[in-house]
């Protein structure tokens, strides 16, 4: 049975959900939810808001990654990419030890069910340029500035 809550966070609206066994996704916008006591959510509403005050720069949550073993793969590998940084789609696809699956790479970060927790916003295109994002590219640019120290303004 899954479980969901909404949070509010400086990018807007963020529901999160649940299953038995871990978080599973935080998406874009509100859910019709009622408070939880999900120990699941709880942990994530409380390392989401610690994130998102600074004080946090790593996620130590339980997850429940539901996808194909490629994609798996690609989100648990961006786990990797530390706080602050960016890397390419080539680059990402080369530490998987498939340096031609770029584009594979890219497909399977925009069907990330876990971003900010999994950073795919610290992915970009190889000119540094930013590319999709399914928060909005305002929301990427907030996350990455947040990282940098040079703070964002608030989008939502």
């Amino acid at each position: 049975m899954l479980e969901r809550m909404s949070i509010p966070s400086p990018i807007g609206q963020l529901t999160l959900t649940a299953s038995e066994v871990g978080l599973c996704a935080v998406e874009w916008g509100s859910a019709r939810t009622k408070s939880s006591d999900n120990v699941i959510l709880r942990a994530a509403q409380t390392q989401l808001d610690e994130y998102f005050a600074g004080t946090r720069r790593e996620f130590d949550l339980t997850l429940d990654l539901r996808g194909t073993p490629f994609q798996n793969r690609t989100w648990s590998a961006l786990a990797e990419i530390p706080y602050g940084a960016t890397v390419s789609y080539g680059e990402q696809a080369r530490r998987l030890g498939v340096p031609r699956a770029g584009r594979a790479v890219g497909a399977a970060n925009g069907s990330n069910p876990l971003p900010i927790v999994l950073p795919c916003h610290r992915v970009i295109g190889a000119n540094g340029a930013l590319t999709g994002y399914g928060g909005g590219l305002d929301a990427k640019r907030w996350l990455l500035a947040h990282e940098s120290g040079a703070g964002g303004r608030r989008t939502g």
